[in-house]
């Protein structure tokens, strides 16, 4: 659908390096819509299964039951899904398109009841163009809530997935990790990174081995277990964001 892809190595802070892959999707020709995987499959399978171009993975999922964790609406109706933790379910920041509008930003602020889609992940990257993790302890409570994921999401380097809007784009961006030569990005890495792209809001989306960022058919980044090892296909997603034609 004629959206740029870029990819690139980063230098981090103390000198380690880690690969980036931005999908650039110009707003103004771009429809974005929420989508449940069920069952969860690895997106790129499912990508290929549906006949989609464009897509990235979306939010976490609860285990093993893959369910979504955190707040889905799929065209204007709420999907069945885990709250996050009290009191982070109301205000953990989400993405919603509706009628061709995009907006990121705590759950709080967007749509009560979205006449479109809304997926609900975080923590909230950039907001106003700034970083929104920088100097803030604990962001959206993740860390605080880490038995509901994994891992505690916020503690180290790891590899990373987000969903960005400049002025005129929305923005699939993957850093890959957990590999010798890639060495993943922290929250606030990231956040900079963003910044650097010219992001005025972005929101953290499900990363490690479910990360996948998907265009023209194909997956850009690369997903690892957690011992590094490189995986095939990624681990199955319950939640994507796809990017179509309006």
């Amino acid at each position: 659908m004629g959206a740029s892809v870029e990819q690139r190595r980063v230098g981090l802070r103390d000198g380690r390096e880690t690969t980036i892959h931005v999908v650039v999707h110009r707003l103004e020709r771009t429809r974005l819509r929420m989508v449940r995987l069920a069952p969860e499959a690895p997106l790129e399978e499912w990508c290929e299964r549906e006949g989609v171009r464009d897509a990235v993975s979306g939010g976490f999922a609860v285990k093993p039951e893959q369910e979504p964790l955190g707040e889905l609406w799929l065209d204007g109706r709420p999907a069945p899904h885990r709250p996050f933790a009290d009191p982070w379910h109301t205000s953990r920041s989400a993405v919603e398109a509706v009628n061709g509008r995009v907006e990121i930003g705590p759950r709080d602020t967007l749509s009560a009841r979205p006449d479109g889609g809304l997926l609900q992940a975080g923590p909230l990257l950039v907001r106003d163009g700034r970083s929104a993790v920088e100097g803030v302890d604990d962001p959206e409570g993740f860390s605080s809530t880490c038995e509901e994921f994994d891992q505690d999401i916020t503690a180290e380097r790891e590899p990373r997935l987000a969903i960005a809007l400049t002025a005129d784009a929305a923005l699939g961006v993957a850093a890959d990790g957990r590999g010798p030569d890639d060495a993943g990005m922290t929250l606030d890495e990231f956040a900079a990174l963003l910044v650097d792209l010219g992001a005025r809001t972005a929101l953290n989306l499900d990363g490690g081995s479910a990360a996948s960022l998907i265009a023209d058919g194909r997956r850009l980044n690369t997903p690892r277990t957690d011992e590094g090892e490189p995986m095939d296909a990624s681990s199955p997603a319950v939640s994507a964001i796809v990017f179509g034609r309006r």
